[in-house]
C-alpha cells in the first residue's frame, strides 16, 4: 500500500512520467518546466519522497529514474492499456 500512497500523491506520476520520457538527465528547472510549472516545494518534496523511495536518483546533471523506477513505469503499463481501453469505452458509450 505504501507504493499507493506514494504514486497517488499529486504531480508524482507526472514527475516518473517526465523523468522516463527525457532522453538525458533532467535539472530541477527543467523538470519543473515539463511539469508545467508546478511550485518548487511541491517538486522539492515529490523529488525528496522519490529519492527515498529509490524510484529517482539525483546524477551530476539533473534527476534521473533509477533501476527501479524503470521497473515501476514497464509494471504499469498494464494500467495504462486497461485505461486507454477503458477511456475509448467511455467515448463509445457517449455516442
Amino acid at each position: 500500500m505504501a507504493l499507493f500512497d506514494l504514486v497517488g500523491r499529486r504531480w508524482t506520476l507526472r514527475v516518473i512520467w517526465e523523468l522516463e520520457q527525457a532522453a538525458r538527465p533532467l535539472t530541477f528547472r527543467g523538470l519543473r518546466a515539463a511539469c508545467d510549472d508546478l511550485s518548487s516545494s511541491v517538486l522539492t518534496r515529490r523529488l525528496a519522497e522519490l529519492t527515498e523511495a529509490r524510484i529517482v536518483e539525483r546524477v551530476s546533471d539533473g534527476y534521473v529514474l533509477t533501476a527501479t523506477g524503470h521497473d515501476l513505469v514497464r509494471s504499469l503499463e498494464p494500467v495504462l492499456a486497461w485505461a486507454r481501453d477503458w477511456s475509448r469505452d467511455l467515448t463509445d458509450t457517449d455516442r
